[in-house]
Parts: C-alpha cells; sequence; structure tokens
C-alpha cells in the first residue's frame, strides 16, 4: 500500500496524480484520496477554506476515477459474421 509520504515526494518532484499511481502502481484516484482524504470522484465536497490545506486539484478530479474506455480488440470471426449478417439482410435472407 502506497503511503502518503511516497506520493507526497512525487508530487513535489512535479508528478501529478496520474505518474504517481503508475510509478506506485495504484489507481490515480487512490493516490488522490491517499493524499486528500477526499474521493476523487467528488461525493464529498468540503468547502473551499477546507481545500486549502489540501493537495486538491482546482476543479474536477473525476477524470481521475474515471479513465477513457478502451475499444476492445476485434476478433476476425465475430467481423466476419457480422459482415455476413449485414449482407444476408440486405438481400433480405436469414
Amino acid at each position: 500500500m502506497a503511503t502518503r509520504a511516497q506520493v507526497n515526494a512525487l508530487l513535489d518532484q512535479g508528478h501529478s496524480y496520474e505518474t504517481a499511481g503508475r510509478t506506485l502502481g495504484i489507481p490515480p484516484g487512490q493516490a488522490f484520496m491517499i493524499v486528500t482524504g477526499l474521493p476523487a470522484d467528488g461525493s464529498d465536497a468540503p468547502a473551499p477554506e477546507d481545500l486549502a490545506s489540501r493537495r486538491a486539484l482546482p476543479g474536477s478530479s473525476q477524470h481521475l476515477v474515471n479513465p477513457p474506455a478502451m475499444n476492445p480488440t476485434r476478433k476476425a470471426s465475430v467481423m466476419a459474421w457480422v459482415q455476413g449478417r449485414a449482407a444476408r439482410d440486405l438481400k433480405g435472407g436469414s
């Protein structure tokens, strides 16, 4: 388990929560929570004056929790079936 000191050290070196998490083998949202004590999904919204003493990001931190979706690898057999099915549908077959 990564410690607050480890994440803070990486942030002090100029790393982002994403690269700190990758370096420590944890999700970036977890790195954010370790340092700030706040969930990165924005479900806990402290007052702005409470954020001043934490390393919270300006604006949203939602991107730390929901990284972009990855497109699954295509299978040639599935693509061939879909193309065949579409061709049959165009001809009126089943």
